[in-house]
């Protein structure tokens, strides 16, 4: 610190036209030995080994740490134009062409319950993934897909549905209570 104070008072000391000359003669050197060109990896290095000098050294940089900067950017951007290869596998065609053909058959199917027939197929797939066939298929959520009434989802229900009756019957000859479990056929409860 004491050596640059002393020399920029002996330069304020100087005539101006030694200083001209000096300055001319920097110029001139300048021009004669240019500065050499690093590449990337000559960056890096000079980088990684600053690191490893000791503090007073290190304050005096080789590089600044805008130039740090510029070449960390530099790094990033040569990084991401690479595609990018993580992330979901595409679902396939076959698969997306149930997925549609299950949703027009079944307006009122939902995202789990397609998932579950697909499951029953033996094809694994979550239900993000139907939603986002779906969605790619511009095809609504199913409770926008259909306005069934109660009438219309009793009816589908009533093939599936169980009707039985427990009653029992006093038997005047035998004086003994029987007892009756009642199950009708399923075209007498349809």
């Amino acid at each position: 610190m004491f050596v640059r104070l002393a020399g920029w008072m002996a330069l304020l000391a100087r005539s101006s036209a030694s200083r001209d000359a000096e300055l001319q003669e920097v110029a001139v050197r300048r021009r004669q030995n240019p500065k050499p060109k690093l590449d990337w990896a000559d960056r890096a290095v000079l980088a990684a080994l600053t690191r490893l000098l000791p503090r007073p050294v290190r304050r005096g940089r080789l590089v600044t740490p805008d130039t740090l900067l510029r070449w960390h950017r530099r790094l990033v951007r040569w990084r991401w134009t690479y595609p990018h290869r993580g992330g979901r596998p595409p679902v396939d065609a076959r698969i997306a062409v149930l997925i549609e053909q299950m949703v027009r058959k079944n307006p009122g199917w939902g995202y789990k319950r397609i998932q579950g027939e697909l499951l029953g197929l033996g094809i694994r797939v979550g239900a993000s993934t139907v939603r986002r066939v779906l969605k790619r298929l511009r095809i609504p959520p199913a409770p926008q897909r259909t306005q069934s009434t109660w009438r219309q989802f009793l009816r589908a229900q009533a093939v599936t549905m169980l009707a039985c009756d427990f009653f029992t019957v006093d038997c005047a000859v035998t004086l003994r209570r029987v007892y009756v479990f009642y199950v009708p056929h399923a075209r007498e409860a349809a």
